[in-house]
């Protein structure tokens, strides 16, 4: 039986992220590529030149003097927790293929648990603002799917107990980049026009959309 690309696509080895992003310096060098990936912005004028205070790990801006932290405005903000545990936390929450408890999290991290929890909730949020926020685009392949199993009365598609949803995902040479799943009420063609009318896909204009029985629904509005 031939594998699931998808399923058995390579991922980062604990090893890899280890090596990666296993030290405070490397931590402090993704967060600032990823948040000034040109330089250092100033928050209040915009403006990129600048000073660095190190004994208090401050940016001050030269043209109006607003003094900010790498962490100020982001999820890290005034957490006593360590970058490094911090991305630890984002490795394992999105390297888990059936996710991982806030206990299990504790655990892992060597936090309490209210701290790992916290943690947890903060990343989920931030990455469905992320997803709220992404427009697929290209190639997007849109499926049905169902979540649980059977409680009882008839197994299958039909079965107790199973939340349809839809899922939209988008592609690149064959392989998957993003996805976005969508709860829908049933599979039906009422259902999937009244869906498709607001704004669940953000599909980007030029998108071009394969799969599921009421696509076209879907297809008016790239």
């Amino acid at each position: 039986m031939a594998r699931n690309p998808v399923q058995f696509q390579k991922g980062m080895s604990l090893t890899a992220f280890q090596a990666e992003y296993g030290g405070k310096e490397s931590c402090e060098a993704a967060l600032r590529a990823q948040r000034w990936p040109e330089g250092f912005v100033c928050p209040k004028c915009k403006g990129r030149k600048h000073s660095y205070c190190v004994r208090r790990r401050l940016y001050q801006c030269s043209a109006c003097r607003t003094q900010t932290s790498l962490k100020a405005g982001t999820i890290f903000h005034k957490s006593k927790v360590p970058l490094t545990t911090w991305f630890l936390a984002i490795y394992l929450l999105t390297q888990s293929k059936n996710d991982i408890s806030a206990l299990e999290l504790s655990r892992q991290l060597g936090v309490k648990y209210d701290t790992a929890w916290a943690i947890k909730h903060k990343l989920m949020a931030a990455m469905q603002d992320r997803n709220k926020a992404y427009k697929l685009k290209g190639d997007v392949q849109i499926d049905d799917a169902y979540l649980g199993g059977e409680r009882q009365g008839t197994p299958g598609r039909g079965a107790a107990g199973k939340t349809p949803f839809l899922a939209a995902v988008e592609t690149r040479d064959g392989k998957p980049v993003y996805i976005k799943l969508r709860r829908v009420a049933a599979f039906n063609k009422e259902a999937v026009k009244t869906y498709a009318k607001g704004r669940p896909w953000n599909l980007a204009p030029g998108s071009s959309a394969t799969g599921f029985i009421a696509l076209k629904a879907l297809q008016r509005r790239v």
